[in-house]
């Protein structure tokens, strides 16, 4: 039984190389960058104002006061978007607008609160407070310089990056393949949502919750149809799966019972089993296969367990598949509002609440069968086995 490092740490390492292609930057968001980004331009890419007012020299405006207030005469006007020929004279000031290009001559801006206009006087500004050089101006490349690194390949562009790759004039990026990804349950109790229930049925939910999982890590879901407990039906599904998709993740069907087919279906259908078990609670039975080129996830039925287990090592090879760098899941301190125990002999990875006070509560039973836990919960906690982490106690949370 593996350990949960050792374990990851093999499934990444079989991931292939990243195959890139090009995505538009308004589809972007999500994906994995496949190469370093530089900066074409400069921004801001030219001397602006960050607010409404007018364009003065600061060394007119040293003496203004409320009481003592420096008259300018207006020497025009300019909107963003248009420019000033000539340059500001000394004595003299421009109406600006948030986003205008600082005249020539020009070294600061005054807001509009700031100044005054006389009736019948139009012509001419009151300024009412100083300002000193440089003062509500952005400069020529205050956030990012022609040339420096806007994006490092292998980052997962969020919408900031994305916001500042369009600053910046990148109508189209290069990012990693987005793999297609198979999901089956199996289990002859199984149901679909909105048929009846017979006696010792249950609706499926696996597929449901671990399809939202597996799109927040950037992949493409296909659900197929659920399959029965039969060797022949688990093996035919696992073909039909690998035909259309890169990763085919299953849940159910992977312990040691009579009516576990998924280890040996893939055996069969030409997959190697590179792993079985690995020591986490929930989830100790989990399948790590090899098909060619693609791959088995094999998570257990319960739905805890399938969650959990997807987080920890599915996730993961999902965003390194794609070329990310980072495949580790968030993580931000938290305090326990209570304790935590874990008597048994396996880590337990714990589902937690955490309030808007950064308390962290226990979200319920910790069975791995029971879905209101994981339903409340909005992080997990790793609990060392045999140990118990004090109400107060400062933990690192992971949230998905």
């Amino acid at each position: 039984m593996l350990e949960l490092e050792d374990a990851l740490a093999r499934i990444l390492s079989t991931m292939p190389t990243p195959a890139a292609e090009t995505a538009a930057l308004g589809e972007a968001d999500g994906r994995v960058l496949s190469e370093t980004i530089h900066s074409p331009l400069a921004l801001p890419s030219f001397d602006n104002s960050s607010m409404d007012g007018y364009a003065v020299r600061a060394a007119d405006v040293l003496s203004a006061k409320a009481d003592a207030p420096v008259h300018l005469r207006l020497a025009g006007r300019l909107p963003a978007g248009q420019t000033f020929t000539g340059a500001l004279e000394s004595g003299s000031c421009i109406r600006v607008f948030t986003g205008s290009p600082l005249p020539r001559s020009a070294d600061a801006v005054v807001m509009q609160e700031d100044t005054r206009v006389e009736p019948g006087r139009l012509d001419e500004v009151l300024v009412l407070d100083a300002v000193r050089p440089g003062e509500n101006v952005r400069l020529l490349g205050e956030d990012i310089k022609a040339e420096a690194t806007l994006a490092v390949a292998g980052d997962v562009l969020t919408p900031g990056a994305v916001s500042l790759l369009a600053a910046a004039g990148l109508a189209r990026v290069r990012v990693g393949r987005v793999p297609v990804v198979g999901l089956l349950a199996t289990g002859s109790e199984l149901r679909e949502l909105g048929q009846g229930l017979g006696p010792g049925q249950i609706y499926e939910s696996n597929r449901v919750g671990i399809s939202a999982l597996v799109s927040r890590a950037g992949a493409r879901p296909i659900l197929f149809p659920l399959v029965a407990d039969e060797l022949a039906d688990t093996r035919r599904a696992l073909e039909e799966a690998f035909r259309e998709c890169d990763i085919v993740v299953t849940s159910g069907g992977v312990s040691v019972g009579e009516m576990d087919f998924v280890k040996r279906a893939f055996e069969e259908s030409g997959g190697e089993l590179q792993f079985w078990k690995v020591a986490i609670k929930p989830g100790r039975p989990f399948v790590f296969g090899r098909r060619q080129e693609k791959f088995l996830f094999g998570l257990p039925g319960n739905p805890v367990s399938a969650h959990v287990t997807f987080l920890l090592l599915v996730r993961p090879a999902l965003l390194r598949w794609q070329g990310a760098t980072d495949v580790s899941l968030p993580s931000h301190p938290g305090v326990l509002a209570e304790a935590l125990v874990n008597p048994g002999g396996r880590r337990h990875f714990m589902r937690v609440k955490v309030d808007r006070g950064g308390k962290v509560h226990s979200a319920g039973a910790q069975a791995s069968h029971l879905l209101t836990s994981l339903a409340s919960a909005n992080g997990m906690v790793d609990v060392p086995s045999q140990t118990t982490l004090s109400q107060g106690a400062t933990v690192p949370v992971l949230s998905w």
